[in-house]
Order: structure tokens, then C-alpha cells, then sequence
């Protein structure tokens, strides 16, 4: 017995991987995390099942103490569960600027640990995958609790646009697959531009509500632009929330049939998102577009996104959204559409 550990060195594994134990751990390890991410998934939105989520993460590294895996779950469901309980709170400053509510963002006792989880892990992290996610919710985080020094450091410690992944995976094919690549590389871009656009409209808000307005229904246009047969795919839900805020600023510049209008869109593209799962694993028609496959949802609900709608909208935390909410639900259409989200 007391060879066993030379023996193990001689050959370069662990004593577990010696007896056979390491493929046994790694299995469980990886069915574990995968039901954590998937109640990660699950209360995305609003809290279901956190604390259940939250104390399997716990238990996991009871059993498997330090694992990379199971403790970057933990952290992500710690991250999850504070917006899902607290959620991102804003304000804005003088100069009419959207800015975080960081003070009471550091009273959130799971960001707080989260953020320790995440910096414990950072340093001896090499899996690609996991680090990625790692730096991406640790730099919002950091942000949510005003370290914006952090977030930078992350940042410069990162590759360029041309270095991300999406991009790189173009380098890796020729031919039809690079063209493949190119489309998801497309997708991303254009996603990520409308992110970007929702991001600063939320945090400028000297903006006009009715500029606002025309600026979104802009950046549905890029979708547009590039899926040219309607065939949004996994973007049909970014859009029906894109056009839920639409319908914020549309009303409170006073357009409330457009509102209504912009609503009508939200609702048609989330019925487009819950019916994806029926199509399978199906290839985009849009030409730009024709190599790359539409994938399936993970975990799929038919009827779900959509029946959440009223209680998701805008999505994003805007000023006034309850007083505004409930001017929309005093119109006799703003109960038409909730119907029509439910049936």
C-alpha cells in the first residue's frame, strides 16, 4: 500500500485513475453539473427552484470538494439567484445617464459569495469553456458591485473581437464549413449589436422615448437584413423582447396603437421561439445563412415563453416600468394580448 502512491507518480496519474476510480467521478461530476446548469436554466427569469439549485451545488463539493465544475456552478447559480431575488437595480445620475445601483447591489449575499467562488477559481482555470464563462459573469458582476477597475482588468487580460471564438472558428474550416462558420460568426455579430444598442438606450437616457422607439425597430431590422426568409431561429426570443421594449417607449411617447402593434410582433416571435424544438435540428433558408443549422432548444416547453410574456415585460429594468405597466393595463388591449399569450 505505501507503493501506491510512487507507483501512481511513475506513471503520471492519480491514485484514483490507478484503480479505475477517475472515469467513475468524472461521470458523476459531469452528470451533476449538468443538472445544476439545467435548474440554472430553469429559473432564469424568475426563482423556481434556486434554493433546491443552489444546495446541489453545495452538496456536490461536499462530495467532490474543490472540483472546478461543480464550483463554477455553484458560483453561476449564486450569480443567477440574485437577479432572480433581488434583481439589477438602476438609477440614473445627473447628467441623465443609467447607472447601477451598486450600494444596494453589495447587500446581495449571493453575489458577494459568488464573487469570492469566481476569483478562487480564475487563477488555476484552463478549460476554455469554463474560463470563458467564468470571466464573463465575474466582469458583469464586478460591474453590478461598482469594481469597475476589476471588470477592466478582466478585460485587458482578454483576446479582441477577432479573437473570440466565433471568429476563430472560421480559421478552422474551408469550404462549405467555413462558409457554415462565417453564418454563425454573422449571427453572433448581429445579436450582439443589438445587445449593445438596448445597452446604451437603457444607460442614456437623454435619448427621446420616440427616437428610442425607432432605434429598436432598427436593430430588428439588422435581423431582418441578414435572415432574410424570417428564419430567425434561437433570435426570435432576443426580438419578441426587443419589441417588448419597443412597446415601453412607443407608449410613453404616446404612439399606444404602435405600442400595441409592437406587442402583437413580441407575441408572434416567442410563438416562433416555443415552436422550435418541433423543427428539429433544421438548416436556415436565408442564403447568407443556408449552411449554418438552426439547434434545437435546450429542454424545450411548448407554450412557455410565451405564456410568460406579461410577466417578463419590458425584460430589461427601466424607469417607471410599474406606472407604465399599469397605464398599458388599464387599455382593454393590454387584456386582449395577455389572453392571447395564455391560449
Amino acid at each position: 500500500m505505501g507503493m501506491i502512491p510512487s507507483i501512481a507518480n511513475v506513471f503520471g496519474v492519480s491514485i484514483d485513475e490507478l484503480f479505475g476510480y477517475d472515469n467513475e467521478r468524472s461521470r458523476k461530476v459531469d452528470a451533476l453539473t449538468e443538472r445544476i446548469r439545467g435548474m440554472i436554466r430553469e429559473n432564469n427569469g424568475a426563482d423556481v427552484s434556486m434554493d433546491q439549485c443552489i444546495a446541489l451545488a453545495r452538496e456536490g463539493l461536499i462530495e467532490f470538494p474543490g472540483n472546478e465544475k461543480l464550483t463554477l456552478a455553484l458560483a453561476s447559480a449564486l450569480y443567477t439567484a440574485g437577479y432572480v431575488r433581488h434583481g439589477e437595480l438602476h438609477l440614473t445620475d445627473a447628467d441623465g445617464y443609467g447607472v447601477y445601483d451598486v450600494r444596494r447591489h453589495r447587500t446581495y449575499p449571493e453575489w458577494q459569495e459568488a464573487v469570492k467562488l469566481y476569483e478562487k477559481l480564475l487563477p488555476g482555470l484552463t478549460d476554455g469553456k469554463l474560463r470563458r464563462q467564468a470571466v464573463r459573469e465575474l466582469s458583469q458582476l464586478y460591474k453590478n458591485l461598482g469594481q469597475g477597475e476589476k471588470a477592466l482588468a478582466l478585460a485587458e487580460e482578454a483576446p479582441d473581437l477577432y479573437g473570440s471564438a466565433p471568429f476563430l472558428r472560421i480559421n478552422a474550416f474551408d469550404g462549405r464549413a467555413a462558409v457554415a462558420a462565417c453564418g454563425e460568426a454573422l449571427l453572433e455579430t448581429v445579436r450582439t449589436s443589438g445587445e449593445l444598442m438596448v445597452r446604451i438606450l437603457l444607460n442614456d437616457r437623454n435619448i427621446p422615448p420616440k427616437t428610442a422607439a425607432d432605434l429598436l425597430k432598427n436593430g430588428a431590422e439588422l435581423f431582418r437584413l441578414v435572415c432574410t426568409e424570417g428564419d430567425y431561429g434561437r433570435n426570435h426570443g432576443f426580438l419578441a423582447c426587443l419589441h417588448m421594449l419597443r412597446a415601453y417607449y412607443l407608449w410613453q411617447s404616446g404612439a399606444h396603437d404602435e405600442a400595441f402593434a409592437a406587442l402583437d410582433l413580441a407575441l408572434d416571435h416567442a410563438q416562433s421561439a416555443d415552436r422550435l424544438f418541433a423543427l428539429g435540428d433544421s438548416p436556415y433558408a436565408s442564403p447568407l445563412l443556408r449552411q449554418v443549422r438552426i439547434p434545437v432548444p435546450t429542454e424545450p416547453k411548448e407554450g412557455a415563453f410565451r405564456a410568460e410574456l406579461p410577466e417578463l415585460w419590458p425584460w430589461w429594468d427601466v424607469p417607471d416600468r410599474d406606472e407604465v405597466k399599469s397605464q398599458m393595463a388599464a387599455d382593454p388591449r393590454w387584456a386582449s394580448w395577455v389572453d392571447r399569450t395564455q391560449a
